[in-house]
């Protein structure tokens, strides 16, 4: 087998293999009788240690192997994971686990598993990434500081086995954070037995979900087949889901679409005209997400000067971004940082809390160059480092920035490419000035936007600090009153406008063709997109 994917490789290699390997070889998309599919993603998954996720394409995976206390199912409603029934007051959440609840090796998911994987998030040796989306639960906030240990932490077994979560004060969000992958049981065991390389390989991750990840060559394929220790396996119809390929490249994955190797295909702006002009049947998908710009804002980085932020802002016009630059179908303008599907208080919070778009004026934006050079003493602006992953995508809207800000405003910006996982980590420790970045909500809340630019939260990477911002966040986070909380949201959203630590550019869309055999497949704005779980292959002509 070649170590890395078919769509990878050169064209005269690639029709060298495929003379050499029998056609069997090649993964067909669907099979009927197997009641199996053949994927593609776009990179490989970084880690599936729940522990430590934060990225879509981990999520992907982990979504259909993993299992928390809720899920959502086929119609986007939460309904019962691990947890069969559960109870919710201000003060305590109560959750009472299913018997058959089973993990991969056969062993029971217990409550001690979710007590277990909540302290290790906790545990500020951990460092986890998600860590702030627990300071609801009581004492978390002080266990992450170093303040308490974790075993102080408000989460405990009842007598009876159920789970017991005690709140830090009221919380109007926090039934729906249970489906987050942060919140996912680990098996102690199985942790301390395999450590460090815990969700690092198919043999170092423990299942308790739809499917077992059974094999994982890296950056060139996974399977995932069917668990038959499910709780709810009965209702799952597909016996394996094969990710075949891993390429970047939207051009590679359309032609593995056209040659039935693969069910399912995102597209691309070029990818889009070509499944056109061959007739295919384009879907379109809001995929809830929102694309920005965040500026390192530390001290020692150019743009820790909101002059530089603000003259970026005005001359960047998001309806050109989305309509000439990116021109996918399902993508929108953004003027805000709170994409336009959020619940409000009775509708959508965008209507209830309007924001009119920023005007584009290049002049403006030279006149605040101008200014800062003065303030600096200083005759040239610094180099500015744009950091984003090495795709098509990552590509052209790189170009597009660095044109923009060179001829508008004269400023001279470095591309900085990485592999998604170099991505990931030198975000992680601030080497950039500017980044392309995108987020996708954690659960169904404003919370999940919101709370990136607290201070305390370890996914705001451009270092934004502001006392007054991280004020709402705690008057968003504790209070059950939804009136309260959204006026709370509409100051954060104006602080975010003023600031400018992040500059939103467009709510993410997708396009995609499926395979017209492969039905019960569900996009999602939370959780694992696309989801295959209760999805099936129906039969040939």
């Amino acid at each position: 087998m070649p170590t890395r994917p078919f769509a990878l490789m050169p064209r005269w290699r690639l029709l060298l293999v495929l003379l050499w390997l029998p056609v069997t070889a090649w993964p067909a998309a669907v099979d009927f009788d197997s009641q199996r599919i053949t994927v593609a993603l776009t990179q490989e998954p970084p880690s599936l240690n729940t522990i430590r996720m934060t990225d879509a394409v981990s999520l992907f995976v982990i979504g259909h192997t993993e299992e928390g206390l809720l899920r959502y199912d086929r119609r986007g409603q939460l309904v019962g994971g691990v947890a069969e029934r559960w109870e919710v007051t201000p003060q305590r959440m109560t959750f009472w686990l299913r018997e058959d609840a089973r993990w991969s090796d056969g062993s029971a998911v217990t409550a001690h598993d979710f007590v277990f994987a909540w302290q290790r998030v906790n545990d500020p040796t951990e460092a986890a990434p998600f860590a702030a989306i627990m300071y609801p639960i009581r004492n978390a906030e002080a266990v992450q500081k170093g303040d308490l240990p974790v075993t102080s932490l408000g989460v405990r077994v009842s007598e009876d086995g159920a789970l017991l979560v005690e709140l830090e004060h009221p919380c109007g969000y926090c039934l729906s954070l249970m489906s987050h992958a942060t919140f996912f049981p680990v098996k102690q065991a199985f942790y301390e037995q395999v450590g460090d390389r815990f969700g690092a390989e198919a043999s170092t991750l423990l299942a308790n979900g739809p499917f077992v990840l059974t094999a994982w060559t890296h950056g060139a394929r996974l399977v995932m087949q069917k668990n038959p220790l499910y709780w709810n396996a009965s209702e799952i119809t597909l016996t394996e889901i094969e990710v075949g390929y891993i390429t970047e490249d939207n051009r590679t994955r359309l032609n593995l679409f056209v040659d039935d190797n693969i069910a399912l295909v995102r597209l691309g702006a070029e990818t889009v005209k070509d499944a056109s002009a061959r007739g295919l049947r384009l879907r379109t998908f809001a995929s809830g997400g929102l694309s920005f710009l965040r500026f390192n804002v530390r001290d020692g980085h150019p743009l820790q000067h909101r002059q530089l932020r603000a003259a970026i802002a005005s001359v960047f016009d998001s309806e050109v971004y989305v309509n000439k630059v990116v021109a996918i179908p399902g993508y929108r303008p953004a003027n805000t940082f709170f994409p336009g599907w959020l619940r409000g208080v009775e509708g959508r919070f965008v209507n209830e809390y309007p924001v009119e778009p920023r005007p584009v004026d290049p002049e403006r934006g030279r006149q605040l160059i101008s200014h800062l050079k003065t303030e600096l003493k200083t005759d040239t602006i610094a180099p500015l480092t744009l950091l984003t992953v090495t795709s098509p995508t990552g590509t052209k809207v790189a170009e597009y920035f660095q044109g923009l800000l060179k001829q508008t405003l004269g400023l001279e910006v470095r591309v900085d490419q990485q592999t998604f996982k170099q991505y990931l980590d030198k975000s992680r420790k601030g080497q950039f000035d500017i980044m392309f970045a995108s987020w996708y909500p954690d659960f169904d809340d404003i919370m999940t936007y919101a709370d990136l630019q607290a201070s305390w939260n370890g996914n705001n990477r451009g270092g934004y600090v502001n006392p007054e911002y991280d004020r709402w966040v705690r008057v968003l986070q504790s209070s059950s009153n939804q009136r309260t909380r959204m006026d709370a949201a509409a100051e954060l959203q104006s602080i975010l406008i003023e600031d400018l630590p992040v500059l939103p550019t467009a709510e993410t869309g997708s396009a995609y063709i499926l395979h017209p055999r492969l039905k019960g497949v569900v996009r999602r704005v939370i959780g694992a997109d696309p989801d295959y779980t209760y999805a099936r292959v129906l039969p040939g002509p």
